[in-house]
């Protein structure tokens, strides 16, 4: 049955299948400088506690963006005070002020378009033949492939999870988990989009890599839920809107 049902499934590329080869010289690599370097000892820490590292960091990055919003919103008054009598403060302001939308550095409200992505259930006690545990849970490409049908979609903001993202917003995954702007997030993941509920729905239905996300979700019951809401309020971009690289196309 499986390998039938492999004829029309389509593989989820991961960024695994090209640096595996790598990993496994800089493995052995790394084997024998460690036992060369360790001799005998124990290199790993015994305290270690990287789940609770996690948390903290997670906790000191909320804290971190909640003092970057209200500095904003300091600047934002001064300016305005400065402004009536500053021509030259007048005109940045205005200027500011229409690209706040498109810089994703205020609150916008709409109606909206959730997807949601989960894990599958439940993990067979024996796989069936040419699958992985690996072919049950949601990967960052599965949630970038979503958000990029949003945004092709004609979205006017977007919010992963709790946080509102931009067009330069990295989306990674660690093991099962997700990383945005600095916090840590387990599945299930949120996807929500303002704009044309029609134009989104219509975009993802057109997304090849979506559609190839759809295929696992009838094969091995990944989670694929989409809703729409007559209006909710996204929350401003709380990260830097300055690229710190970037490398042109060619």
């Amino acid at each position: 049955m499986a390998p039938q049902r492999l004829t029309w499934l389509t593989r989820r590329p991961t960024a695994w299948s090209a640096v595996v080869p790598l990993v496994a010289l800089g493995a052995g690599i790394m084997f024998a400088t460690s036992a060369t370097t360790a001799n005998g000892t124990d290199l790993r820490s015994s305290g270690g506690d990287l789940p609770g590292l996690i948390r903290e960091q997670t906790r000191r990055n909320a804290i971190a963006a909640e003092q970057v919003r209200r500095l904003r919103a300091d600047v934002d008054a001064l300016s305005a005070e400065q402004a009536p009598g500053d021509l030259r403060v007048t005109q940045l302001t205005r200027q500011a002020d229409r690209l706040m939308l498109a810089a994703g550095t205020e609150a916008v409200t709409g109606p909206t378009v959730k997807v949601t992505l989960t894990d599958a259930k439940s993990v067979p006690g024996v796989l069936p033949d040419d699958f992985t545990v690996d072919d049950y849970v949601v990967h960052q490409q599965d949630v970038q492939a979503v958000v990029n049908a949003l945004w092709q979609g004609g979205a006017e903001a977007l919010m992963l999870m709790d946080q509102r993202v931009i067009s330069t917003s990295a989306v990674r995954c660690v093991g099962n988990t997700l990383i945005l702007q600095g916090r840590v997030y387990s599945p299930p993941y949120v996807i929500t989009a303002i704009g044309n509920q029609s134009d989104l729905k219509a975009a993802l239905d057109a997304s090849p890599t979506v559609g190839i996300y759809k295929q696992w979700v009838q094969a091995v019951g990944l989670g694929y839920d989409v809703t729409t809401s007559p209006e909710q309020t996204l929350p401003a971009y709380a990260g830097s809107i300055n690229l710190n690289k970037a490398r042109a196309g060619r």
